[in-house]
């Protein structure tokens, strides 16, 4: 028994165990269909039984579902910044979150061409309550993190992850993806909490803070989807957000949210890898001695990363220029371009209430805003 079994993937000699377990499920049958649809059922599945490893599932069934992902409902993914990492090299991504299973998948896709170590990603455990997807995330090198707990359990919990996270990266040579917050951004606005920071702090094996975030090699990463597949499935609580109001989610809201994300139309997608921070770190610990002024500007460093580097779409500018009815970035669209997104607009929103509209346009206008802080990036 290891203390991290509550939490941890599958190890490589539970792998084919697991694939036994579930390649006769019927979402397993779903998703091989969709993969691979001229294969005979026969055909993928002994393909299926043959697999021994992660590596092994991931790029020859997930990797694989991905392309297909890709084809039918994007126009194409693109890259930056993955030539300045290292081979061999475990790193610590820190992401912007805008999808519960693409912004993951799509991460280690292109680590996979790189040639670059792959990640162990953090996954909410509210997202794998049925036994199928529990399975599948864990064969898919995924790492729970609990939520709904008490503040003790809380604390415990927290504990338990930072110290995994910490062994992966230092022991096991894995990279490790994690969002910058709890959730997917709802409204537009990307912002590291600093209580994710916090919690990865709690494994310090360094008597600076400072020097055990540069040892974990953080890197920034920012991911942008021209058309967010789940924008209108977001309404509801940013509804009661504005209204202030507490939202409670439906019964199998975050699973109909995670398969929105995966099979609507996404149009272009990017994914930009900052460079690692390193010697920002040791401007953090010159200019603060207090631990809680360096984890607020760790999560600053994050951000600027973020948002500076975020990939802008004609469906932000033409949102920006909707909302606050200028043409200011008019140059950066085409008319049609323009009638594509104000059909999604009045499709998807009620237009009889303005609050929806202005939700709506701010969740594609707000990266615009942020990105506007930086000098020259828009």
């Amino acid at each position: 028994m290891s203390k991290f079994d509550a939490i941890r993937p599958f190890y490589e000699t539970e792998v084919n165990d697991a694939i036994q377990g579930v390649v006769n499920h019927p979402m397993m049958k779903a998703l091989m269909n969709f993969t691979f649809p001229e294969t005979q059922d026969e055909v993928w599945k002994e393909q299926l039984l043959r697999t021994h490893s992660t590596r092994d599932f991931q790029c020859n069934f997930i990797y694989k579902s991905l392309q297909k992902v890709l084809e039918k409902t994007s126009d194409g993914l693109s890259t930056s910044g993955f030539e300045m990492l290292e081979k061999n090299t475990s790193y610590l991504f820190i992401s912007n979150h805008r999808d519960i299973l693409l912004d993951t998948s799509l991460l280690n896709a292109c680590l996979f061409e790189h040639k670059l170590v792959m990640t162990a990603s953090a996954i909410g455990d509210n997202l794998v309550q049925k036994s199928f997807l529990r399975k599948l995330a864990r064969l898919n090198r995924n790492f729970l993190v609990q939520r709904g707990l008490s503040p003790r359990e809380m604390l415990q919990s927290s504990k338990l992850l930072s110290e995994y996270i910490s062994k992966l990266l230092q022991h096991e040579n894995r990279s490790v993806w994690i969002a910058q917050r709890e959730g997917r951004t709802k409204d537009g606005n990307d912002a590291t909490n600093p209580g994710v920071l916090k919690m990865l702090a709690m494994a310090s094996d360094e008597v600076e803070l400072m020097d055990y975030f540069k040892k974990i090699q953080i890197v920034p990463v920012s991911i942008s989807y021209e058309y967010d597949p789940t924008d209108a499935l977001k309404m509801p609580q940013l509804m009661a957000e504005a209204n202030q109001e507490i939202y409670v989610k439906e019964k199998n809201e975050d699973f109909i949210n995670l398969m929105s994300g995966v099979m609507g139309q996404k149009r272009r997608i990017h994914i930009h890898v900052g460079a690692v921070l390193n010697s920002e770190l040791d401007e953090i610990k010159a200019h603060h001695e207090n631990s809680n002024k360096q984890i607020q500007a760790l999560a600053q460093l994050i951000d600027d990363s973020i948002l500076s580097n975020y990939k802008l779409w004609p469906t932000n500018y033409i949102a920006f220029d909707l909302l606050h009815k200028t043409t200011q970035y008019s140059h950066l669209y085409t008319e049609n371009e323009k009638l594509l997104f104000e059909r999604r607009l009045e499709m998807r929103i009620d237009h009889s209430n303005p609050q929806a509209m202005q939700s709506f346009l701010s969740m594609y206008a707000n990266p615009v805003v942020n990105k506007l802080k930086y000098e020259n990036a828009v």
